[in-house]
């Protein structure tokens, strides 16, 4: 190395909180088996996004639905009049169900699409199992033209909460410790800070919380193996569990957080994500100090 030169090294590691393949796998198994009823979740979010959709007051010419599954989202954001043309983005052909369409087949973490190639990003109920949650956002905010839209729907903070302390519960009482069994959901502070940090413009993030009631926790677990969203964490433990210790579970879920009829609470808690492009049409924030009125004086304060 010459004299007075050097080199920085720099190694960016980041934590493989999921296993993309059993997420996929888990999905794909999902879509297979498909049962009726057991998509309310994604049919709650897809009305959501295509009531939000609606009310933008202009057209996009070039949309993608990305990891949506059934396509739900999609059919329901193509119904309110504000998309030209959609393409769906999905891991395998399992989601090639209408609207028909391009499908085009990617990894959850990829964003297969040209940097400023379409107007409108629909993403429903998936970037709570990436590992590089940061990265997608900036990805999709590439592929978008200036002045194109996001649309998200996020599993966030609080959802399944009810579930998560009663296997912990079970698991301490019976093996003296306690493994992982719901993956963590991030909270709403949390996505703005990436949705900034990602480079959106107007961000707009808030949550809705649902709440699903059950005969009993094995009712709800169906329901979420139905969904693909069972246990996908890398760090999840391989050791097989008793049938005693889910009667456990069923016993202190019934405990905790049943109503007066006897059944039992579980509540998804959705944070809603919209984040625009930049594009120099787009209000500014004002400048520190460009104000004419103090804040007393508008206010009407000593």
């Amino acid at each position: 190395m010459p004299r007075g030169s050097s080199t920085l090294s720099v190694s960016i590691i980041m934590d493989i909180l999921f296993d993309l393949d059993l997420v996929t796998a888990r999905r794909e198994r999902a879509a297979r088996m498909a049962q009726p009823g057991s998509d309310f979740l994604l049919n709650i979010v897809a009305q959501e996004l295509a009531e939000r959709l609606s009310v933008v007051e202009r057209q996009f010419d070039d949309a993608v639905e990305l990891h949506g599954a059934t396509g739900l989202a999609a059919a329901r954001a193509m119904a309110t009049g504000r998309i030209g043309k959609l393409k769906r983005i999905e891991t395998g052909g399992l989601f090639a169900t209408p609207p028909g369409g391009t499908i085009e087949h990617a990894g959850l973490e990829e964003v297969p699409l040209e940097d400023q190639s379409v107007n409108l990003i629909l993403s429903p109920l998936s970037l709570h199992v990436t590992n590089d949650t940061p990265g997608m956002l900036i990805r999709m905010r590439r592929a978008l033209k200036p002045d194109g839209l996001l649309l998200a729907a996020i599993p966030g903070a609080g959802t399944l909460q009810e579930l998560r302390e009663v296997l912990l519960a079970a698991e301490a009482e019976i093996y003296t410790g306690a493994s992982p069994r719901v993956i963590p959901f991030a909270d709403v502070r949390d996505i703005g800070g990436l949705l900034q940090r990602a480079g959106f413009a107007l961000p707009v993030i808030d949550a809705e919380n649902y709440t699903v009631r059950y005969d009993t926790i094995f009712d709800l677990m169906r329901d979420l193996r139905a969904m693909g969203m069972t246990n996908p964490l890398s760090g999840r433990s391989r050791k097989p569990v008793s049938r005693h210790f889910f009667m456990r579970a069923a016993q202190i879920y019934a405990e905790r957080f049943s109503d007066a009829d006897g059944r039992i609470r579980a509540t998804f808690s959705i944070v809603y994500v919209s984040g625009w492009a930049p594009h120099e049409s787009q209000q500014k924030p004002l400048e520190p100090g460009s104000a004419k009125m103090r804040l007393a004086d508008a206010l009407k304060l000593k």
